[in-house]
C-alpha cells in the first residue's frame, strides 16, 4: 500500500507526549467505571451489588489480555526502535491471531461458568440471578476487548497514543449513552449489550487507525493463525508480566479478606480508602506505560545510557507528582470521606490511611517505573521471582502479623502494603542502577540482529 500523508512513521519519542493520553486513558477508565455503578444503582441496589461483583470476575480474566498487550507493546518498540518496521508489522499481525483464541477462550470460559465464577468471590444468593445473566451477555465484550487490548498497544508502541485515547473516548461515549438507552427496559442486560456494541466500535475503530496511521491492513488468515515463532519474545515479556501482575492481585485478596475478618467498618474503610487511592496511583501509571515504550525503543536503538536517563527522569517525575498528589489526598481526607460515608469512625481511620499513602506511593513509583523499565530491556524474570516474594511474605504475610496477630488492624494492613511496595521498589532499583539488565537488553539486540538477517535473506 502506497503511504498518504496521514500515514507516517513514528512521531519522536517524548516522555510527555506518551504519558498525558495514557494518564487520560487510565481517569477515563475509572471514571466510566464509576458511572456504571451509579447506572446499575438507579436499577436497584442489588443490581449494583450484582455490577460491583461481575467487573471483579471480568477484569480478572482481563489480566490474561496483558500476557499478549505487554509483550507486543516492548516487542513493537524494540523493533522499531532498530529501524526494523517489517518486523514490527509482523508482531502486530501476529497479536491479532493470539488475541482471538485467547478472548475466545476467556469468553467460553466465563459463559459457561459464569454462576460458579461469581461464587467464587462470595456472591450472595440474591445476587446471581441478576449477575450470571450479565456475565454471560458481557462474555461477548470481553471477547472483543483481547482484540481492543493487543491493537491499542501497537498504536502506542507507534507513539500513536492520542490517536488510542480518541478511540477510547469514542468508545465509551457510546457505552455509556447506549447504556442510558437500554438500562431502564433490560436492566444490567442492557449495560452487558452496550459494552459489546462499543468494543465492537472500537476494534472497528483501531481498524481504521491501523489503516489510516500505520498503512496495517491484516489479511483473513491473520485473524484465526497462531504464528508461535513470531509470539515467542511476545510470551517472554507478556508472561512473566502478567504472571506479576495476578501474583498481586491474589495477595490483595488476602489482605482483603483479613479487613474483611476485622468487621464491617474495618471492610467500608479498606473499600473507601482503596477507591482513592485508584486515583492517586494513576499519574505513576501512566508514566511507568510510557517509559516501557520508551526504553524499549531506545534499547532496540542500542542507547542504553539513554533508557538508563529516561528512568532517572521517569523517577524525578513520578515520585514529585505521585507524592504531591498522595499528600493533597491526606490534606483533604476527611472532606473526600465525606463524600462516602458520614461514619466519622470511618473517616477517622481512612484519614489515618490516608497519610500513610504518603510514605506508600514513593516505593509504589519505583516499582511502576523500574519494573516497566526492566521489562522492556528483556529482563523480564527478575521483577517476577523477586515480587512474588515480597508480596507473599511482606505484603500478605505482614498485613497478618501486624493486622491480626498484633491487633494494629488497618493502620497494620496499610503499613505491610507501604513495607512491600518499598521493598519491591528499593529491589528494582538496585537492579536497574547495577546493570543487572544489561545482559537482558545485550539478547535483545542479539534477537533484533537475527531478524533483521533472516528478512534481508
Amino acid at each position: 500500500m502506497s503511504a498518504s500523508a496521514s500515514i507516517s512513521s513514528p512521531p519522536r519519542p517524548s516522555l510527555v507526549a506518551l504519558t498525558w493520553p495514557l494518564l487520560a486513558e487510565l481517569v477515563l477508565g475509572m471514571a466510566v467505571g464509576v458511572a456504571g455503578l451509579w447506572l446499575a444503582s438507579r436499577v436497584s441496589d442489588t443490581a449494583s451489588g450484582a455490577f460491583a461483583l461481575s467487573n471483579h470476575v471480568q477484569v480478572s480474566f482481563f489480566l490474561l489480555f496483558r500476557i499478549i498487550s505487554m509483550g507486543v507493546s516492548v516487542v513493537i518498540s524494540q523493533n522499531l526502535g532498530a529501524g526494523d518496521r517489517h518486523s514490527a508489522d509482523l508482531t502486530a499481525r501476529a497479536a491479532l491471531g493470539a488475541s482471538t483464541w485467547l478472548g475466545l477462550g476467556a469468553a467460553v470460559v466465563l459463559a459457561l461458568f459464569a454462576t460458579p465464577l461469581l461464587k467464587l468471590v462470595n456472591a450472595p444468593a440474591e445476587v446471581l440471578p441478576l449477575a450470571t445473566p450479565y456475565v454471560r451477555i458481557l462474555a461477548l465484550a470481553l471477547a472483543l476487548d483481547a482484540f481492543n487490548a493487543s491493537m491499542a498497544a501497537v498504536m502506542r508502541a507507534h507513539m500513536h497514543a492520542r490517536d488510542t485515547l480518541y478511540n477510547m473516548l469514542a468508545m465509551h461515549g457510546l457505552h455509556l449513552a447506549l447504556s442510558m438507552l437500554l438500562m431502564p427496559s433490560m436492566g444490567l442486560a442492557g449495560y452487558a449489550v452496550a459494552a459489546a456494541v462499543s468494543r465492537a466500535f472500537g476494534v472497528g475503530f483501531h481498524l481504521f487507525l491501523w489503516r489510516w496511521r500505520l498503512a496495517l491492513v491484516p489479511h483473513a488468515a491473520d485473524w484465526w493463525r497462531v504464528q508461535w515463532r513470531l509470539l515467542a519474545p511476545v510470551l517472554h515479556i507478556g508472561l512473566p508480566g502478567a504472571a506479576e501482575n495476578i501474583a498481586y492481585r491474589l495477595a490483595l485478596m488476602v489482605t482483603i479478606a483479613l479487613a474483611a475478618s476485622m468487621g464491617t467498618h474495618a471492610l467500608a474503610t479498606h473499600s473507601y480508602t482503596m477507591q482513592l487511592m485508584y486515583f492517586i496511583l494513576v499519574f505513576g501509571l501512566a508514566i511507568g506505560f510510557a517509559s516501557e515504550i520508551l526504553v524499549g525503543y531506545l534499547v532496540g536503538a542500542r542507547q542504553l545510557h539513554a533508557a538508563h536517563a529516561l528512568v532517572r527522569k521517569s523517577l524525578r517525575y513520578g515520585l514529585v507528582v505521585s507524592t504531591g498528589i498522595a499528600l493533597l489526598a491526606a490534606l483533604s481526607g476527611p472532606w473526600l470521606m465525606r463524600r462516602f460515608t458520614q461514619d466519622e469512625a470511618i473517616i477517622s481511620q481512612a484519614s489515618t490511611l490516608l497519610w500513610i499513602t504518603v510514605l506508600l506511593e514513593p516505593g509504589r513509583t519505583f516499582n511502576l517505573v523500574v519494573i516497566n523499565a526492566l521489562r522492556a530491556t528483556g529482563d523480564a524474570r527478575f521483577p517476577v521471582v523477586a515480587g512474588i516474594a515480597s508480596m507473599v511474605f511482606v505484603m500478605a504475610g505482614g498485613a497478618w502479623l501486624l493486622g491480626s496477630v498484633m491487633g494494629l488492624g488497618l493502620v497494620g494492613v496499610w503499613i505491610a502494603y507501604a513495607a512491600d511496595e518499598w521493598v519491591r521498589g528499593l529491589t528494582m532499583c538496585a537492579r536497574w542502577w547495577r546493570r543487572g539488565w544489561v545482559p537482558a537488553a545485550r539478547a535483545t539486540h542479539r534477537r533484533l540482529t537475527r531478524q533483521r538477517a533472516e528478512a534481508a535473506s
